[in-house]
């Protein structure tokens, strides 16, 4: 409820519902940065969060640490989660299928 208020009182989006932008907010900022963390499809979920850091920058607050946020995504997004992300061993795993 708490969640549900702020993004009533405080964010105050335009476009969106406060129900609906806490709920998706919440989903996504839990999800997909769990995504990032354990390295398991880094590219795709780096993307919902450039978008909502990009919504927080231009719709709710302008912060300069926001462009951080927006560089350290965008070079995920880019290159992928590296060598030791999960991405990477199940695409080792794959190459190494298809060689036997």
């Amino acid at each position: 409820d708490s969640t549900i208020l702020l993004f009533e009182y405080e964010y105050a989006l335009p476009i969106i519902s406060p129900v609906l932008a806490a709920y998706s907010a919440t989903f996504s900022e839990l999800t997909f940065s769990a995504l990032l963390m354990i390295g398991l499809f880094t590219r795709a979920a780096a993307l919902p969060l450039i978008a909502m850091t990009l919504v927080i920058q231009f719709l709710v607050f302008q912060n300069h640490e926001h462009f951080y946020w927006l560089a350290l995504l965008s070079t995920i997004a880019v290159y992928g989660g590296g060598k030791i992300s999960l991405d990477a061993y199940f695409a080792r795993s794959a190459a190494n299928a298809r060689k036997v």
